[in-house]
């Protein structure tokens, strides 16, 4: 059987490297530690945790659930070493992070068909490859990753503004119309009148912010024109409202006036399910995320299918330049996974190496690729990642809000999420044995 070289033993990595072996495909692993380390590494082990030791939400009805659903019955490696280890959180999946890395590095090191290879890969090797290393990606394989697809798709600081879920929008306080009065009435425009931007500035303005790692500061340089939306109201009062928040070209038909200021929403996917926070780049924690930004009018019950960010990051535009299946459309033999790809978190990682891998040993095999239903969380990630209509595509986690809407209108949240799971597994389900048949 033809060997496949997977470079990178994270999660992606590792995920993709046992899969294969699964299949009967043998495979050699590259990984640059112990002998080299990324500047947020330390340990010579596999599959380790940087920041969380929480892979999230643990019932099926949740975006992390299900997705952790969905990759332990195509045969995933982490969820089952991730419940070995466990250590009590609530309802959410979290691990011992030493014994969880040591156990995914046992199991990869004892794979009769996985070889590892210590040392750093600085180009893309021949052959059939799976490259996975990560939003830290070493100098030299991010220029000859930047000179295969072109320098101009790969991005080394991830700055990126909040998307709320649609459906969570209170459509009675905002009202659609153009962008500065320029082409159709795409944009959500949450009004703001005098007092209640005053407040909101304020509050924006003393919220509390995330503090970089050395190496990102020094970094930091790269996004200097991309301003956190923060640092704009400590820059003074009306800073915002001649920025992203200048109420040009509007009219709110509620009042008749243009308002003081308002904050305008951008269609972040195809089917609308959700919206990105147009110019609130932002470095603030999550919590204060969730308090500050829910004083704009409209948004006061959102639910963030993501929060803004600002660190360092290797990512490339993967809908210019991936299939479904993590392949390269220019070079079908080379396949990307992890968060390079514009997947974020832990399992949302691993499960890219688990689809490129389970795609890869499929086109070894000579068997029909496994083509996930976009109502699955996994298919949901891959075409969101593959075919993605934003303006300037970001990274993204699971969520609910990417999912195709259900046929039905379910009011409640939880019993709207719970549908939306069951539909998930049932449709994931039937493709497995359409495929098996």
């Amino acid at each position: 059987m033809t060997p496949v070289t997977v470079v990178g033993a994270g999660f992606a990595g590792c995920e993709a490297a046992w899969t294969l072996a699964q299949n009967g495909i043998p495979v050699t692993l590259w990984e640059m530690k112990p002998r080299k380390f990324s500047p947020a590494h330390h340990s010579p082990d596999f599959a380790e945790l940087i920041c969380s030791n929480s892979f999230k939400a643990s019932r099926l009805e949740s975006a992390a659930g299900l997705l952790k659903a969905e990759m332990e019955r195509l045969g995933s490696l982490c969820v089952p070493c991730a419940k070995e280890t466990a250590v009590a959180a609530g309802g959410a999946l979290a691990v011992d992070r030493d014994r969880f890395s040591a156990l995914v590095t046992e199991k990869i090191r004892s794979h009769p068909l996985i070889t590892v290879r210590e040392g750093e890969v600085t180009e893309i090797p021949d052959g059939n490859v799976i490259i996975a290393t990560g939003p830290l990606t070493s100098e030299a394989l991010s220029a000859a990753i930047g000179e295969l697809i072109s320098a101009e798709y790969l991005s080394f600081f991830d700055a990126a503004a909040p998307i709320v879920e649609a459906s969570s929008i209170d459509m009675d306080k905002v009202f659609f119309a153009a962008r500065y009065g320029r082409g159709d009435d795409d944009y959500i425009n949450c009004p703001f009148d005098k007092e209640g931007y005053e407040k909101f500035a304020g509050e924006l303005a003393n919220a509390e912010s995330v503090e970089l790692k050395e190496f990102e500061k020094r970094d930091f340089k790269v996004y200097e024109g991309c301003m956190p939306i923060e640092v704009m109201a400590r820059r003074g009062a009306d800073t915002m409202r001649f920025g992203p928040l200048k109420p040009v070209g509007l009219r709110d038909p509620k009042t008749g006036h243009r308002p003081w200021a308002a904050v305008q929403l951008r269609r972040e996917n195809e089917a609308g399910t959700l919206y990105n926070i147009v110019g609130f780049q932002t470095n603030l924690k999550f919590p204060e995320q969730k308090r500050v930004f829910s004083m704009i009018p409209g948004l006061e019950h959102a639910v963030f299918a993501r929060y803004g960010v600002m660190h360092r990051n290797t990512f490339m535009n993967s809908p210019k330049l991936l299939h479904a299946d993590f392949s390269l459309r220019s070079d079908p033999r080379i396949f990307f996974a992890g968060q390079m790809t514009g997947v974020e978190g832990y399992m949302e990682s691993a499960s890219s190496g688990l689809i490129a891998g389970i795609a890869m040993a499929r086109r070894l095999r000579g068997l029909p690729p496994l083509e996930l239903p976009e109502t699955t969380m996994l298919g949901a990630l891959t075409r969101y990642i593959s075919s993605s209509t934003a303006e300037d595509f970001q990274p993204m986690g699971s969520n609910m809000g990417i999912l195709p809407p259900l046929p039905e209108k379910i009011k409640g949240k939880a019993e709207r999420y719970g549908a939306l799971a069951a539909r998930a597994m049932q449709d994931l389900e039937q493709t497995l044995r359409d495929l098996e048949a």
